[in-house]
């Protein structure tokens, strides 16, 4: 029999370093190849290199670094294959330039998509490289968009009914104050909502309006914060101004149907994302793992005053003093 898929482990790479916009050469190894030397990993993206379809960047700062993106010929080339469908590379994504002043975001998302795909495979759940798919536009109308750090795909094992997740994912670094992050939470609130106007149609036939993201999704999926950048103060710093926004009354309709978590990636990274590591953003003192759906917490029980016992009756049918 012909082996036809020679190239098959060069087309992973080169899908993996174009739809994930950059990553190292050990990220990149750890996503395609993790059961090879690492060397086998250099000479693919050498390879790629010479055939003018990566090119890389070196970081003077991290050990020299290397940091690989795909080229604008890469770019046409991955662009036409069919796994890459929900992919809509950026206009620079073979600039050197914004190569360089992007990293530190790019690599950190990257970062966290292994992560999910790692943790899977020890749980022998699907979550196969490219179901890690950045930067999916869904338009809001008026030239509006929200436009997740990353869209996750994961099927659960058998053990787990076998469901199929979705997840939206931001990751954010401190570049931004804490009320521009809890305005994300306000964004997809209203794509939750978001339904296009109908087109016009003759009076005999009934308009259906429904949200946008269902042409996509059966479930709106859920929405997952990942915190990094800061020490533990900045995380809950950022950790409390996502519950104050999860307060308003445009937030609290998403909230009832879609499990809005949020987690310091430190936490992701030593646990794994399947841990209790992420707390639900209106309640910041409960503990769940990303697949879990969110159940408030019963208050408390009030304690109760016993009641003092009635005064003892005078003759006259009045109680003493």
């Amino acid at each position: 029999m012909l082996d036809v898929d020679t190239g098959g482990a060069d087309r992973l790479a080169l899908a993996v370093v174009a739809q994930y916009r950059m990553a190292t050469t050990e990220q990149v190894h750890l996503l395609v190849a993790p059961g090879v030397r690492i060397e086998q990993t250099r000479r693919r993206l050498a390879k790629l290199r010479d055939e003018g379809l990566v090119d890389r960047i070196t970081l003077p700062r991290a050990g020299r670094m290397r940091v690989w993106f795909a080229t604008q010929f890469g770019v046409e080339v991955a662009s036409e294959w069919p796994e890459l469908r929900e992919w809509r590379p950026p206009r620079l994504i073979s600039d050197r330039t914004a190569a360089r002043l992007r990293v530190g975001h790019t690599l950190t998302v990257t970062e966290t998509g292994l992560a999910f795909v790692q943790d899977a495979r020890r749980r022998d759940e699907v979550c196969q490289p490219l179901d890690w798919i950045p930067e999916v536009y869904h338009p809001l109308g008026n030239g509006d968009a929200v436009i997740p750090d990353a869209l996750l795909y994961y099927r659960r094992s058998q053990g787990g009914g076998g469901r199929l997740l979705r997840a939206f994912v931001e990751v954010d670094r401190a570049t931004m104050g804490p009320e521009r992050l809890a305005a994300k939470l306000t964004a997809y609130a209203r794509l939750d909502r978001y339904a296009p106007a109908p087109v016009a149609r003759p009076r005999t036939q009934q308009t259906v309006v429904e949200e946008s993201w269902r042409r996509r999704y059966r479930r709106f999926p859920r929405l997952l914060f990942v915190l990094d950048g800061t020490g533990p103060a900045g995380i809950s710093t950022r950790m409390h101004a996502l519950h104050a926004s999860s307060e308003f009354s445009d937030v609290r309709g998403l909230l009832r149907s879609t499990p809005v978590l949020v987690a310091a990636l430190t936490d992701i990274l030593r646990d794994g994302p399947s841990a209790p590591v992420w707390r639900p953003v209106q309640d910041l003192n409960q503990r769940l793992s990303w697949m879990d759906t969110y159940r408030p917490t019963a208050p408390p029980p009030q304690p109760t005053t016993p009641e003092p016992a009635p005064s003892s009756p005078t003759p006259w049918g009045t109680p003493r003093s």
